[in-house]
């Protein structure tokens, strides 16, 4: 697939790392930018195709603190709304569009990073619903409760059941509180099934870690 030609996605992006910020196909991520390099790269992004990449830095690697080593996967994101405060702030909304690796970076003089990127290992991501069918809702749903349950949280139980699959499982993984590590293992998981299922596991460990008990399934 040419996916320029299908889906005008650019060979070059500007990106915002940003530790445990994750962006997935077609759930919505609010940002507020304050950084005076953040925002010289939204004023450029609007005047461009609107596009930028949410990636995180990856803190096993060296680096410097203004120039921090990244993971090699992040998620392409339209920027969607867009607000300015009275105190110089950028009230932003990204939709994401889709997964890219990062091919390399480009030496620019412009205060952000910016890539060349490689959309082409993640095409299906531009496929509404792909692999939902074979995602067990059921498993994720009971979960999920049991993780809102243990935390005394309440939400509304009636949209979360009438939620689309992938807006489900992507939109519990952004929301998800675990670490770096864990936001980026669900980035980089190879279809929504093996998503949905790498959320429940990953639950599972903190509600038995939490509880004491070592296999939360045995209970």
């Amino acid at each position: 697939m040419n996916l320029d030609q299908e889906t005008q996605l650019p060979q070059k992006i500007p990106v915002f790392p940003l530790a445990g910020a994750l962006l997935l196909p077609r759930a919505q991520m609010p940002l507020n930018i304050f950084e005076p390099r953040y925002l010289t790269m939204i004023d450029d992004a609007l005047r461009m195709p609107r596009i930028i990449g949410m990636i995180q830095p990856d803190e096993t690697k060296s680096g410097e603190p203004a120039h921090p080593a990244l993971y090699p996967t992040g998620c392409a994101g339209r920027i969607t709304q867009f607000a300015e405060t009275g105190d110089g702030r950028y009230l932003v909304t990204l939709t994401g569009i889709a997964r890219f690796r990062i091919a390399e970076e480009l030496s620019v003089t412009t205060p952000y990073r910016q890539y060349r990127v490689d959309f082409e290992p993640y095409a299906r991501d531009l496929l509404p619903n792909d692999g939902a069918d074979a995602v067990d809702r059921e498993a994720l749903l009971k979960i999920l409760s049991t993780y809102l349950s243990t935390n005394k949280i309440e939400v509304d139980w009636q949209g979360i059941r009438q939620s689309p699959t992938e807006a489900l499982v992507n939109g519990l993984s952004m929301l998800s509180p675990y670490g770096v590590k864990e936001k980026q293992a669900l980035l980089e998981a190879p279809d929504l099934k093996s998503r949905a299922e790498m959320l429940i596991a990953v639950t599972e460990v903190t509600l038995a870690k939490d509880s004491g008990v070592g296999d939360l399934s045995m209970q």
